[in-house]
């Protein structure tokens, strides 16, 4: 099966395999700290090759184990 590399928004580099029409992997490359995640794969394509940077960021950020970005707080406590 192949993969596709993507930095996303941090900066980090993951390497994006397609285990099974179910399920992909994104594993950490580089100097990237974060742990290896499973998400679930997108019903509408097959191939990673085949989805935005955006579309492989929101499936990095739904797969579990995921830290999410947190927005600023507006009133700064």
């Amino acid at each position: 099966m192949s993969y596709r590399k993507f930095v996303d928004r941090s900066g980090n580099a993951w390497r994006v395999r397609d285990r099974s029409r179910w399920e992909w992997h994104f594993e950490p490359e580089g100097g990237n700290p974060g742990p290896a995640r499973v998400a679930r794969a997108p019903g509408h394509q097959d191939d990673p090759f085949e989805l935005s940077n955006e579309e492989l960021q929101r499936l990095l950020d739904e797969a579990p184990g995921a830290t999410r970005p947190r927005a600023p707080n507006p009133f700064k406590d």
